[in-house]
């Protein structure tokens, strides 16, 4: 497997990182997460090869064979999905187009003792890497990834950006690498291809090494979270909420040595000041400048994770009722997107709109809007109703030359220039930044643009369209809270499962059976259906043949409901109680550092006592150790048996 060794990049003038380590271990599955522009998409390009480390070497065994997600959506336009995914076996591709090509040439019989045995080598090479089943592999591929069958053998030329990239998907999980190498591969995947995904990369004996900002993702793929941050790589084991809990704890340790070592700089700077304007302690100021010189300080490095500070705010509220939705129907040329959707929101809801890729989401927010119109049906608006929409393609929205002040500032004219460069400031806009062109502007800064100007607003409605698409963790994670905080209304799509859970409280599911209108969060809908509504015929299946949902109960499944409660109780109790318990001993070691870092400590202390000190405090970090992994055991248990539930 790859091997890394001190290995460095810079670009420009930014370290991006130096001095990475890293033995990636057969049938591990990593989670690479990071800040944007750390360096996780280079990482995984040094991975491949496609790049060199400027310091540092990278080994990989000569027959390891290495997939990645290739990103030319074009390269294909004349051929078949299908045979797309099939040319992700190189030794199998030539060999098909061999086999078809003499067969051409030979109009179906041999003609001499060499075509013959040409032919009879092709058949076996073929067989001898899977041929003739290489289609129903590559067509159940783009079945789990979402394409429709009757898709398979269309021109690629026919797909849409998001339906291509899946093809390109496809062909690399066909190729059967010893390493994946995926960078966003849930970008363009609804919820259902998604899930798919989750349990073909559970399953891949190989390793794999994805990129993700989709926490429900990387906690049910990963073995193991690889950081990139402070321009370093650490490696943390288990998923990425075990991650999230040993991180919190590094980076309270790593804060409290740069508070630590922030105030021994002003402390020496302020006695240094202080003597050098007394004539009589003139030697003793130089004596102590010395000593300062000679310190050897470590260096600070800030971690490279920035949080936006979203704040929505509604101006004025509206009447009980903002949105009718009556009979809406929509139709694309003969296909029909949307039929006879119906529903009401009330002041204070937050919708979800869910379901697969093309039934028609994006649709609706766009004639909720009145940006599109409908066929047949309207859409009636309330009392004081304010809308504020966030458009998924960014670039319907910013276009141009126009610098990320000036586009802002031509939102709210209004508005003084403190009150656009402090909003600027709070989304991740600073100094130059704000002269950035706008056409220049990332898919994550383009979303925290938008989200400034809906900020500014102060709509009533929200109406989102995918917000967290470009986002890195840390905007999903502000974003969601902001919106908790939201005091309006709020419709959104989303295919982020913890986003949808986290903010939603009433979904409304589009599918090709019409649609559903639950009131209740993601997790509710769930917990009734027995299974992932998109997840297929399998728990229509399981109803049809008789199973009860929820209301229709055993006596017997009631009763093991009951102690699956009792558990899930004890657990979340037990997890509660470890967590502070790993507060009050983190707590207990600070105290302990403060001890040492006393400036009278060594000097004023028995070399006796100093040793039973360091003894309690290795001790402590023994116990804290142990105590985390306790804890770690028990949110991993809680959140297999929440996912079972």
């Amino acid at each position: 497997m790859i091997s890394l060794s001190d290995v460095g990049m810079v670009f420009g003038t930014q370290v991006l990182f130096e001095h990475v380590t890293w033995q990636l271990q057969p049938g591990a599955h990593y989670g690479l997460v990071g800040a944007n522009g750390t360096g996780k998409s280079t990482l995984l390009r040094l991975m491949s090869g496609e790049l060199k480390p400027e310091s540092g070497t990278i080994s990989r065994p000569n027959d390891l064979a290495i997939g990645t997600l290739g990103q030319d959506q074009f390269a294909f336009d004349a051929q078949s999905p299908l045979d797309v995914v099939v040319s992700g076996n190189p030794r199998l591709h030539l060999a098909l187009q061999e086999k078809a090509a003499l067969l051409q040439r030979i109009g179906g019989q041999s003609n001499s003792d060499a075509e013959g045995h040409r032919l009879a080598h092709l058949e076996t090479e073929i067989s001898d890497v899977g041929g003739y089943d290489a289609e129903a592999r590559a067509g159940a591929l783009l079945g789990g990834l979402g394409l429709a069958v009757a898709r398979h053998g269309r021109p690629m030329a026919e797909l849409s950006g998001g339906y291509r990239l899946r093809v390109l998907l496809a062909r690399t999980l066909f190729s059967e690498p010893g390493l994946l190498l995926l960078d966003e591969p849930t970008n363009h995947l609804d919820i259902d291809s998604i899930r798919w995904l989750e349990g073909y990369l559970r399953a891949f004996p190989g390793a794999s090494v994805v990129v993700s900002h989709d926490r429900h993702f990387l906690n049910a793929v990963c073995t193991h979270i690889a950081d990139v941050d402070y321009q370093e790589l650490r490696l943390y084991p288990g998923n990425y909420d075990a991650f999230e809990a040993a991180k919190a704890l590094a980076v309270a340790q790593k804060e409290t040595e740069i508070t630590r070592v922030e105030e021994k700089i002003a402390e020496m700077q302020r006695f240094i000041d202080r003597f050098r304007a007394k004539a009589t302690k003139a030697r003793q100021a130089q004596s102590r400048k010395k000593q300062v010189e000679r310190m050897e300080l470590p260096e600070i490095t800030r971690s490279s994770r920035r949080y936006p500070a979203f704040r929505f705010r509604q101006r004025r509220p509206s009447g009980r009722e903002l949105i009718a939705v009556k009979g809406i129907c929509k139709t694309y040329g003969t296909q029909r997107v949307l039929e006879d959707v119906s529903f009401a929101l009330e002041r204070g809801e937050r919708l979800a709109v869910v379901g697969p890729n093309g039934i028609g989401k994006s649709t609706l927010l766009k004639i909720v809007s009145g940006l599109l119109p409908a066929d047949t049906g309207d859409v009636r608006t309330g009392y004081e109703m304010h809308l504020g929409y966030f458009a998924q393609d960014h670039h319907d929205v910013l276009q141009g030359r126009t610098s990320v002040y000036e586009w802002l500032h031509s939102q709210a004219p209004g508005e003084s220039v403190g009150t656009l460069r402090g909003l600027l400031g709070r989304v991740l806009f600073s100094g130059e930044e704000v002269d950035k062109s706008i056409g220049d502007l990332s898919g994550g800064e383009a979303a925290r643009l938008l989200l400034a100007a809906l900020m500014l607003r102060q709509d009533n409605l929200l109406v989102l369209d995918e917000p967290t698409n470009h986002l890195d963790m840390e905007g999903r994670e502000a974003l969601m809270r902001a919106l908790q905080e939201y005091d309006g209304t709020l419709i959104f799509v989303s295919h982020d499962r913890h986003f949808v859970s986290a903010v939603g409280r009433r979904i409304l599911v589009l599918s090709e059976q019409g649609v559903e209108d639950v009131h209740g969060n993601y997790e509710d809908y769930l917990a009734a259906k027995g299974e992932d509504f998109l997840a297929g015929g399998a728990a229509l299946g399981a109803r049809a043949a008789g199973g009860k949902e929820r209301g229709g109960a055993t006596a017997g499944e009631y009763e093991d409901r009951k102690e699956r409660k009792r558990t899930l109780g004890k657990l979340k109790r037990e997890v509660e109680r470890l967590e502070a318990e790993v507060v009050r001993q983190e707590r207990a070691l600070e105290r302990m550092a403060a001890r040492f870092a006393a400036e009278d400590y060594y000097a004023g202390t028995e070399w006796a006592q100093v040793q039973r000190d360091q003894q309690e405090q290795a001790a402590a970090q023994r116990r804290l150790q142990q105590t985390l992994a306790q804890w770690e055991r028990a949110a991993s248990e809680l959140e297999r048996l929440q996912e079972a539930s």
